[in-house]
């Protein structure tokens, strides 16, 4: 892959199963999901034919991600990092090779086996239509949530939704989540400069939602669904550290620490 010198992306591996077939991508970061990635891939197949499905492994160690699998589903790609960092620089570098690869959008989505895949033609519309960043939620007419955890949905809903409309201008509703679509023009904007390291964990889902309306971008939210399974909440975050982390990450986008310099 040729990235732009000045990028700064994670090291990794990449291996493709076929070329590029659609204008848009679905990037899915993942890392150990076990059954959950391999059972939403087997619903995304219906969709391969609209978009090219880009796996964005952490590194994972569980065996769900082997090639035949893959193949077997239609994936495109499989990026493994091989670096630092956890989902911004999974982003980061499946970000750097859409664009590398000449896709005008691509689309983001939890690899936990949660969300809407039906939804996937909606984020593809929006982009057609011209938009720059396309937030999906659970909280705007026709969106759906079940068994959602009460400390995350109250995070979101008293705190981190109406803190990023603030700052930004937009209002949101469901900023945490990343079902989400960015076109080519949003990603390559040296305004936005995506591609630092100081994007590491969590910081680039706010930072993306914060600065595509504030610097003029079309931004929109889409009704989505999300779907919690009964029981122990499967998380990787613990309640306390993740709601924390948010609100250092809403802090540090109030001092403009990830603006442009």
């Amino acid at each position: 892959m040729v990235y732009r010198l000045e990028w700064m992306v994670p090291n990794h591996d990449v291996k493709e199963f076929s070329s590029k077939k659609n204008s848009y991508c679905l990037c899915i970061p993942v890392i150990n999901e076990g059954e959950k990635i391999q059972k939403q891939l087997s619903k995304i197949k219906s969709f391969i034919n609209t978009v090219d499905v880009i796996i964005l492994d952490g590194g994972s160690k569980d065996g769900s991600l082997e090639d035949d699998f893959l193949k077997s589903n239609g994936i495109r790609s499989i990026l493994t990092k091989r670096d630092k960092g956890k989902l911004s620089a999974q982003l980061r570098m499946g970000f750097a090779y859409a664009l590398d690869q000449g896709y005008d959008g691509v689309i983001t989505m939890d690899g936990n086996n949660k969300d809407s895949v039906d939804s996937i033609p909606l984020f593809i519309e929006q982009l057609e239509k011209g938009f720059d960043f396309i937030q999906g939620s659970r909280y705007v007419p026709g969106g759906n949530e079940v068994n959602t955890p009460l400390s995350r949905k109250l995070a979101i809903k008293l705190i981190h939704a109406p803190y990023l409309s603030l700052l930004s201008g937009f209002r949101y509703t469901d900023t945490t989540n990343g079902f989400r679509g960015h076109s080519r023009r949003l990603l390559m904007d040296p305004r936005v400069s995506p591609f630092r390291d100081i994007f590491d964990t969590y910081e680039l889902l706010a930072y993306l939602s914060y600065i595509s309306p504030k610097i003029g971008m079309k931004v929109i939210e889409i009704p989505v669904s999300r779907v919690y399974p009964k029981g122990k909440i499967p998380t990787k975050i613990s309640p306390i550290k993740g709601n924390m982390l948010l609100l250092r990450t809403l802090a540090n986008l109030a001092l403009r620490k990830y603006s442009v310099k």
